[in-house]
């Protein structure tokens, strides 16, 4: 049988351009939001899109890649894997969220693609 594997994949449009951040010891970071679309029909016949963000993580050379080729609208491809954090708030209050943690990326554009 084979292993079963976290593993994400999305097709969406960042919601801002991706900035690079370097932490101690020179690693380099960049967060960014996508936001992709599901929509369907009503009964009535009304078409619906419901939108949903999705925080992503890109560490290192990917990182400064995903920085150099994209900006706010871009159509992008994310593989990666989920991830959740915990933590408690400034009120006092425990949190989970979840991230998706990329490892490979692809911009997609009129007749033309890149990826890393």
């Amino acid at each position: 049988m084979n292993t079963i594997k976290n593993k994400v994949q999305l097709v969406g449009h960042l919601g801002a351009t991706p900035e690079l951040k370097e932490l101690e010891g020179g690693k380099k970071l960049t967060r960014f939001s996508i936001a992709t679309n599901e929509s369907y029909r009503t009964k009535d016949g009304e078409t619906k899109t419901n939108t949903s963000w999705h925080t992503v993580i890109a560490w290192g050379a990917l990182a400064q890649n995903i920085t150099k080729i994209t900006q706010k609208g871009n159509e992008i491809v994310i593989v990666g894997k989920l991830a959740y954090n915990q933590y408690i708030d400034k009120d006092g209050r425990d949190r989970k969220t979840a991230e998706i943690v990329a490892s490979e990326f692809m911009k997609m554009g009129k007749g033309t693609s890149s990826s890393v």
